[in-house]
């Protein structure tokens, strides 16, 4: 609820505008007083500024409020009423009023073609949402019938189970996040292919078959096969231990066939479309020729009901272990990923029946392991004392990450923000590891000018989370002394005074100091807060007692801590008593959690 001064001010307004025979946008003009006071730090409506006005309607109101162009006439009408009524009841002088009503027709068309934009990109926002669910029941786009029918059983819905499912698919689609990756240059990716033995058993294998009779299921005939594997040299199966796979030619040979290298129809086999994109001279060409191939065979999907070998199991089940080599920043040994395919399999599979599977599964893998060698996708990294292990080669994160975005994932390419706005940058790095970054960052403030670039930072943690505002801060620290004017100025605001004052002191400007204790204790709990919006309550604990004082010291400024003014004060102090190792101050924690807690219901109470 509104502080007492809004809630006053809005009641003065309400009468001025009867006694004046004026209308009012009584729940619009309690939006803009609100946002003045809580995100701008006004302490009444006769402190708005020429200069704060332009910063409620052009930072604040448009990423605080959604709204239309629609609306801004309203909107500006407010403002107008609220100049006039300062200036009518002498809270402000004459000139300051008709200086507020002066910037009001200034900004009015910059605002709404702000807010035009804004509410642009929150229709499409939405629109994406509302197109995810429809594909995710199974409604094609492009069947407007289908389109509309969804859309009325939708709306008919209670707004609660409207929420739920829009939720559900947001928490869905943000686990289809991987981190960010480096891609190698497009020439070197295509020099990978060309010496794939995928790519070269692929091309002999179109020649060996060229134009010839087929069975009745499209498949070389038994002579033929032999033949074949003769003139490839697969006619000795590849083993692993006791586990012997003599299925490669028919693997590559649907394999070929779903990639068009080969055609295959009405018993008849000839040279596919994508034949002569194999063997193209074109980078661009080539890869694209390669990835439905390499595709056929990572993504068999060998079906389980009519039973699966051990070779079948583990080459359905290889995707999930390329996926974790793409997420791994370090190599993994091959007996941790053995390891968690078995335990997947275990689960996914009934091998009640099947005697001594997990060893036949162990040698498929190493077979499959050894083919992803050969195809390029997969190499031996680390040394002997840290254990050898594997990791994706260039080309292999490329071709995974291409499959995974064609499965609508998000897969980030470090660099890929150099362009993005500062909101852009800040969401997007929160799915990156430290170095990626770091690497992020700087090609990002590289094309940014330092005024420019603080200013839009100082945007995001106006009206940013926690998490949000620790990430802008980050990076805010590594413009240069050249943005300190814009840093100053934005000390006024109590979201961002803090930090502010941080860079200042770090930067060496006259104007620096140390943080008040508590302030101090503020960006404490800021930070903890932002942690556990992404990471796990005891593992945020863990990273933010990097940098606290130990023993007595803690203890004492986690009893201080329930006074911050701070709206996730008691979720911090509740996770700092769950996980503290120390159990005095994790007592300690608990203790001020559930004064925090009694103190803002006994707020809500007053108010």
């Amino acid at each position: 609820m509104a502080d007492n001064w809004v809630e006053t001010t809005v009641g003065d307004l309400r009468r001025w505008a009867d006694e004046h025979g004026k209308a009012l946008d009584e729940p619009g003009a309690r939006i803009l007083l609100d946002l003045a006071h809580k995100e701008m730090g006004l302490t009444g409506p006769e402190a708005l500024t020429p200069e704060l006005l332009r910063e409620l309607l052009l930072n604040v109101f448009p990423e605080s409020v959604v709204a239309g162009r629609e609306d801004v006439p309203t909107i500006l009408d407010v403002l107008r009423r609220i100049a006039a009524y300062l200036g009518d009841t002498k809270a402000v002088t004459a000139d300051e009023a008709a200086a507020l009503e002066a910037e009001i027709d200034r900004i009015g068309p910059e605002f709404e073609e702000l807010v035009a934009s804004v509410d642009s990109e929150e229709r499409q926002a939405a629109a994406e949402v509302i197109g995810g669910l429809m594909q995710a029941d199974g409604v094609s786009l492009d069947d407007q019938d289908a389109v509309e029918a969804w859309i009325r059983d939708f709306e008919a819905l209670p707004d609660d189970e409207r929420y739920a499912r829009t939720e559900g698919y947001l928490r869905q689609v943000e686990e289809l996040v991987v981190p960010p990756v480096r891609l190698a240059p497009e020439a070197e990716l295509a020099e990978a292919v060309r010496r794939s033995r995928l790519t070269s058993f692929a091309l002999a294998l179109a020649d060996w078959t060229g134009e010839r009779d087929l069975t009745e299921h499209d498949t070389l005939t038994e002579a033929d096969a032999e033949a074949a594997a003769a003139a490839l040299g697969l006619e000795t199966p590849r083993r692993h231990g006791q586990m012997e796979d003599s299925g490669e030619l028919e693997r590559f040979w649907w394999a070929a066939v779903e990639a068009e290298v080969i055609t295959a129809d009405d018993g008849r086999a000839g040279p596919g479309p994508a034949l002569d994109g194999l063997r193209s001279a074109d980078d661009a060409t080539l890869l694209g020729a390669w990835l439905p191939l390499f595709d056929a065979l990572a993504v068999p999907g060998h079906d389980y009901v009519d039973g699966l070998d051990a070779v079948e199991l583990v080459q359905n089940e290889m995707t999930g272990v390329l996926i974790h080599l793409y997420e791994q920043e370090e190599p993994t040994e091959a007996e941790t990923l053995l390891g968690a395919l078995l335990d997947h399999v275990e689960e996914a599979y009934d091998l009640s029946d099947a005697d001594g599977m997990p060893a036949l599964v162990s040698d498929a893998f190493h077979l499959e392991l050894a083919t992803l060698e050969e195809w390029g996708v997969v190499q031996k990294a680390g040394d002997q004392e840290a254990g050898e292990g594997c990791e994706l080669t260039p080309l292999g994160v490329w071709a995974v990450r291409e499959l995974l975005v064609a499965d609508g994932f998000t897969a980030p390419v470090v660099g890929g923000l150099a362009d993005a706005r500062a909101s852009e940058l800040i969401a997007g790095l929160t799915w990156y590891r430290p170095e990626a970054a770091d690497e992020e960052i700087e090609g990002w403030l590289a094309g940014q000018d330092p005024k420019d670039a603080a200013a839009d930072l100082l945007d995001v943690m106006r009206t940013g989370g926690p998490g949000a505002r620790n990430l802008a801060a980050a990076v805010l620290h590594r413009v240069g002394p050249e943005a300190a004017a814009v840093v100053r100025a934005a000390q006024e605001h109590p979201l961002v005074s803090p930090y502010a004052v941080l860079w200042l002191n770090a930067a060496g400007d006259p104007s620096g100091r140390e943080l008040a204790r508590e302030e101090y204790l503020w960006v404490f709990v800021d930070t903890v807060a932002g942690m556990l919006e992404t990471a796990e309550p005891e593992e945020a604990v863990e990273a933010a007692l990097l940098d606290t004082p130990p023993g007595t010291e803690m203890e004492t400024m986690v009893e201080e801590l329930w006074r911050t003014d701070h709206p996730g004060v008691a979720d911090v102090l509740e996770a700092l008593g769950a996980h503290h190792p120390d159990k005095a101050t994790a007592k300690a924690a608990r203790t001020a959690a559930y004064k925090a807690r009694s103190s803002a219901q006994g707020a809500g109470r007053r108010v």
